[in-house]
């Protein structure tokens, strides 16, 4: 039996399910399908999981956007998007499956009325 920590993170493996069945998103995006599928977790476990797994090579960085506006912080934000690493292993978790179907029926549905 090893010692120590197990390697691995089920937060990151359920990131991991969800990039691979929408793709890109950017890290809210990511946190909003996150909330809804999975057991509760806070925002920043969620980005702390997508920052170590572009260091472990599990995601990558697809694109940064800078949008400009009106922000509490100030007159633009950035926005990261990511996609599925070289070391990334999804698994097809049934239940991210059937919430991308739902989750594109449903947009193609508004999009067509």
């Amino acid at each position: 039996m090893k010692r120590g920590r197990p390697q691995g993170s089920p937060v990151r493996q359920n990131v991991t399910e969800l990039l691979s069945q929408f793709g890109e998103l950017h890290g809210y995006d990511v946190y909003k399908h996150y909330a809804k599928l999975f057991p509760k977790v806070s925002m920043r476990a969620v980005y702390y999981s997508l920052r170590n797994g572009v260091k472990k090579g599990y995601f990558k960085i697809a694109k940064v956007e800078r949008q400009h506006g009106s922000y509490s912080w100030g007159p633009e934000a950035q926005r990261v998007y990511y996609a599925l690493g070289e070391t990334a292993k999804p698994v097809g978790d049934a239940k991210v499956k059937k919430y991308f179907e739902d989750f594109t029926a449903s947009k193609n549905q508004k999009g067509a009325s």
